[in-house]
């Protein structure tokens, strides 16, 4: 998997040059916090566009999350990756990925203020049309994509890929300002059937503009082509991965009109 994976990046790397997609290292702060993004676009492209905010799984921002910003970028995006966790704090294990990952799901506070600073970066951008936004997130990057909606941030929509959808606080739906796509392996062993029903309720007494989607046979992580099953309940399903990009690309077709 893992050779199958390099052997795709490569192929991607040669594509981006072809295509004229410009990249770049972004540092940021939220307070005194030093962050690292990652910026992707196509620059044979003129004018404004619509910009996409990619927020990273639970290991930090990565190879995986570039390449989808690259991906966005020949969609006609700005893309940039958020850094949560800070400049140079990219957990190598799994352990050490449930850690950090934990110190940001159990302060919601400190999540919705990194991933808002990232959407502020995302937004000063020139090439950037600040009425057409959105943002994306893999698991961990899933949650604070949802956490964003909550925080009541101003954008057009958010999309979850198997992430986490509880809420301490349910209240805060009600702060939601733009339309919610939530794509679920519909095998999650991680997505807990009383959070299913929690999120559901949350987004009906709130009157938000979400939908739910659920990819049969999918597990968690199964648009990671990283995922190879070594974490138990969590694999990658082609299927499910291509699916669900086209779902959002047409959702984002609907809130980018």
């Amino acid at each position: 998997m893992k050779k199958v994976f390099f052997a795709w990046l490569v192929t991607l790397a040669a594509m981006v040059a072809r295509a004229g997609i410009h990249t770049e290292t972004v540092e940021y702060t939220q307070g005194d916090t030093p962050l690292e993004g990652y910026l992707a676009y196509d620059d044979a492209v003129t004018g404004i566009r619509p910009g996409v905010l990619v927020v990273h799984q639970w290991k930090g921002l990565g190879d995986y999350e570039k390449a989808r910003a690259q991906m966005l970028a020949r969609l006609g995006y700005v893309a940039f990756c958020a850094d949560i966790y800070g400049k140079g704090i990219r957990p190598p294990t799994t352990a050490e990925a449930g850690m950090v990952a934990t110190k940001y799901k159990t302060d919601r506070t400190l999540l919705r203020l990194r991933v808002n600073a990232g959407l502020d970066e995302l937004k000063r951008n020139e090439l950037v049309d600040r009425r057409k936004v959105a943002a994306i997130g893999y698991c961990f990057g899933g949650t604070a994509v949802l956490e964003l909606a909550r925080s009541g941030a101003e954008l057009n929509g958010v999309v979850v890929f198997h992430g986490g959808l509880d809420s301490p606080t349910p209240a805060d739906g009600h702060r939601i300002r733009c339309k919610v796509l939530c794509c679920a392996g519909a095998d999650d062993p991680f997505e807990k059937p009383a959070d299913l029903t929690a999120f559901e309720a949350e987004m009906h007494d709130a009157n938000v503009d979400w939908r739910l989607y659920e990819y049969g046979g999918a597990m968690h992580s199964f648009t990671d082509w990283t995922a190879d099953g070594s974490l138990p309940g969590a694999l990658y399903n082609e299927r499910a991965d291509h699916r669900s990009w086209i779902d959002m690309k047409a959702f984002f077709g609907e809130i980018f009109q």
